[in-house]
C-alpha cells in the first residue's frame, strides 16, 4: 500500500508538460564541441583500459591483497566514475565494462582469502559484501555502486544488492550485527556483512598478509582500538538513501535521519568539533579515556601522518544526505561550526592559509594548505547562502557561476581532455606484470575524466570516489534511446545558479536532425520546475522535468525556475514516474 500511495504521489506530481520548442540557429561554441569529445575519449579509453587490467571473467589483473595497504575495494575504486559517465552521457559500452568488472570482482574477492585476518580468512567478502573493514576503503570501493543506480534503478540484482547492503546497517539482519539501536551507534570502525568487530584489530586485521620488503605493517602496532563509532561509518547512510530511493520503504529513510541526527546532535554538543570516537556506551570519547579527540583514524592518530585524519569525510556525505531527505538546514550545522573552529586557529605561511588536520593533549597541531574547499562548495551550493562565497573567492568553478570567470568552461574542457591524453599515456606504458600488481596499481591511469562535465552540464560539486551521491541542479535524459544523459550531438552549460532557478544553455550540434532531452530537475527529481523561460517566453512546468526539443542546428539559454527539495528523491527515471 505505501508503495503504491508513493507511486501514485510521483505520477501526480510528474505530469507531462508542453513539449518545448527550440529552432533558433546557434554556432556551436568551442565548449560544445569539447563537451562531446571529452564524453567520447572518455568512453574510448575506457575500452582499451579494461582490456589491460580485466580478464574475461571480469577479475583485476593483479595480486588479491586485504587491507588499508593494497585492498579489494582498490580494485573498484579505480572504476568509481564509469557509470557516472554513462550517466552524462556516455556512449552504452562503458556500462557493460563496468559491470562486467564489478560483477567479476565480487566473485573474485569472495574466492580470495586472507588467512592470518580474523574477518577474511575464509574469504575477503561475503554476501557479496566486504566481510569487516573501515569505510575510509569500503566508502571508496561502492562509490561506483552507487553511480549504477542512475544507469539502471530497475535491474533486480542492483536493488536486491543494494536492499540487502542496507540491511547489514539498520539492525534488521541478525548476521550483521553492526547498528546498536539504543545507543545510535555502529558497533566498530572495522563492520560489514559479518558484523562489527570489536576485539582488537591486529596488523594482519589491518594490513593482510605480510608481503616480502613491505614493512608498512609497521604503521599498524597501535591501531588496535576500533571499537565504538566513528564518523567514517556516517557513509553508511547512502546504503540507506539508496534502498530508499529505490522504493524499498521509508524505514531505510527513517533510519537514515535517526543515524544522521545522533551525529549532528553529538558534533553540535561537542562545540561543533567531530568527536572521532564514540564510546559501545554512546558516550563522546567512550573508548578513548573520554577524550573527543581519540580514536584510530582520529584527530590524534598516526601524527606522523598530517594528512591521515578522516573526521570529515563521512559527515559531509550523509549530512547532505539527511538535508535532501528534509530540508533541514541544522544537518550543516556540524560542517559549519567545524569550518569555522579550524579557521578560527589558522596559520597563514607565505601568502597562503594553513588549517590544523590534527588535534592532540597540546591542542591543535598538523597545519596543512588543505581548506576544505569541497565542503565549503557543498555548503553553498545547498544552502545558496553567500556568507560561504568569500573563503571560495579562489574556486574556478564557482567564480564562474558569479560571472567572473568566464573562460572556465573553456578552460576546464580543454584541460580535462589534455588529462585523458596523459592518462592513455601512463597506462600503455605501464610494463609491470600482472603479478606484482598492487590492487591500486592502476588508479593513477584511469581515463574517466568527469569533474567538469559534472560542473558544467549539471551545476554540481564532483561526488568524488569516497561514496557520495550527485547532488544535482540538472540532469538529462534521452526519451528516444530510453536512457539518462543528454541525447547524441546535445551539449549542456549551466552557467547561473540561485537559490530558485537554474541558467542552462541546450544545443543540438546535429546540422541534419532534431533531438528530443527530457531536462529533470535535481538527479533524483528532488526539485520541482516552475516555469522556464526563454527570451521574452515563458512556459509553466510545475513538474520534475520538461522535454525540450531542439531542431537541426539550434540552442538557446533557458531559465529554470525552481522550488528545491520540494519532494523525496527517487532514483526512477521519468517516464517511469509516468
Amino acid at each position: 500500500m505505501i508503495r503504491l500511495v508513493f507511486a501514485l504521489c510521483l505520477a501526480a506530481m510528474t505530469a507531462p508538460a508542453e513539449v518545448i520548442r527550440i529552432d533558433t540557429p546557434m554556432a556551436p561554441p568551442e565548449w560544445a564541441h569539447a563537451q562531446r569529445a571529452l564524453l567520447k575519449a572518455s568512453v574510448d579509453a575506457a575500452e582499451e583500459f579494461h582490456a589491460k587490467y580485466i580478464d574475461v571473467r571480469g577479475h583485476f589483473r593483479g595480486v588479491e591483497r586485504w587491507g588499508g595497504n593494497d585492498g579489494p575495494d582498490d580494485v573498484t575504486e579505480t572504476f568509481h566514475n564509469w557509470p557516472l559517465a554513462y550517466a552524462l552521457g556516455g556512449d552504452a559500452k562503458i556500462l557493460r565494462l563496468y559491470e562486467h568488472l564489478w560483477e567479476g570482482h565480487l566473485d573474485q574477492f569472495q574466492r580470495a582469502k586472507a588467512p592470518s585476518t580474523e574477518m577474511a580468512k575464509d574469504g575477503m567478502y561475503w554476501r557479496e559484501f566486504v566481510t569487516a573493514f573501515d569505510w575510509e576503503h569500503t566508502g571508496e570501493g561502492l562509490a561506483p555502486f552507487y553511480h549504477f543506480g542512475l544507469c539502471r534503478p530497475q535491474d533486480i540484482l542492483f536493488r536486491q544488492r543494494s536492499i540487502r547492503y542496507a540491511n547489514f546497517y539498520n539492525g534488521d539482519d541478525p548476521q550483521a550485527h553492526n547498528y546498536d539501536k539504543q545507543h545510535k551507534i555502529v558497533r566498530s570502525l572495522h563492520n560489514g556483512s559479518r558484523g562489527s568487530k570489536i576485539t582488537p584489530a591486529s596488523v594482519f586485521d589491518w594490513g593482510g598478509e605480510v608481503v616480502p620488503g613491505d614493512d608498512r605493517h609497521g604503521r599498524y602496532e597501535t591501531a588496535s582500538n576500533i571499537r565504538g563509532d566513528h564518523p567514517l561509518n556516517l557513509l553508511t547512510t547512502t546504503l540507506g538513501m539508496n534502498a530508499y530511493m529505490l522504493g524499498g520503504g521509508t524505514k531505510y529513510r527513517d533510519w537514515v535521519l535517526e543515524y544522521a541526527t545522533a551525529w549532528r546532535d553529538r558534533i553540535v554538543k561537542n562545540g561543533g568539533n567531530i568527536p572521532t570516537n564514540i564510546g559501545l556506551d554512546g558516550t563522546i570519547g567512550g573508548e578513548w579515556g573520554g577524550k573527543w579527540y581519540g580514536g584510530t583514524f582520529g584527530w590524534d592518530f598516526w601524527p606522523q601522518s598530517n594528512s591521515r585524519n578522516y573526521y570529515m569525510r563521512g559527515v559531509r556525505i550523509a549530512m547532505g544526505n539527511a538535508f535532501l531527505l528534509t530540508r533541514d538546514p541544522s544537518y550543516f550545522e556540524p560542517l559549519r561550526k567545524q569550518i569555522d573552529n579550524l579557521y578560527a586557529v589558522k596559520k597563514e605561511e607565505n601568502g597562503r592559509i594553513l588549517l590544523p588536520n590534527k588535534h592532540g593533549d597540546q591542542g591543535w597541531y598538523g597545519y596543512t594548505p588543505n581548506q576544505h574547499f569541497d565542503v565549503q562548495r557543498d555548503l553553498y551550493l545547498f544552502t545558496m547562502d553567500k556568507q560561504y562565497l568569500a573563503r571560495l573567492a579562489p574556486d574556478p568553478w564557482i567564480s564562474y557561476l558569479l560571472g567572473k570567470n568566464p573562460n572556465y568552461p573553456n578552460d576546464a574542457l580543454r584541460g580535462s581532455l589534455g588529462e585523458v591524453r596523459r592518462k592513455v599515456k601512463g597506462f600503455r606504458d605501464d610494463d609491470v606484470p600482472p603479478d606484482m600488481r598492487a590492487s591500486d596499481h592502476a588508479q593513477r591511469w584511469n581515463p574517466v575524466v568527469t569533474t567538469a562535465l559534472v560542473n558544467l552540464m549539471n551545476g554540481a560539486n564532483e561526488p568524488g570516489g569516497a561514496g557520495s551521491l550527485v547532488h544535482f541542479r540538472l540532469r538529462y535524459f534521452d526519451p528516444a534511446r530510453r536512457r539518462p544523459g543528454v541525447p547524441e550531438d546535445v551539449a549542456a552549460l549551466v552557467d547561473s545558479i540561485t537559490d530558485d532557478a537554474v541558467t542552462v544553455t541546450l544545443i543540438n550540434l546535429n546540422p541534419l536532425e532534431d533531438r528530443d532531452v527530457i531536462v529533470q530537475t535535481g538527479a533524483y527529481a528532488e526539485h520541482t520546475a516552475t516555469s522556464v523561460t526563454i527570451g521574452d517566453r515563458t512556459y509553466q512546468v510545475n513538474g520534475t522535468d520538461f522535454t525540450v526539443r531542439l531542431a537541426h542546428g539550434s540552442g538557446a539559454r533557458l531559465r529554470v525556475g525552481m522550488r528545491r527539495y520540494a519532494n523525496q528523491p527517487v532514483l526512477s527515471f521519468p517516464w517511469d514516474r509516468r
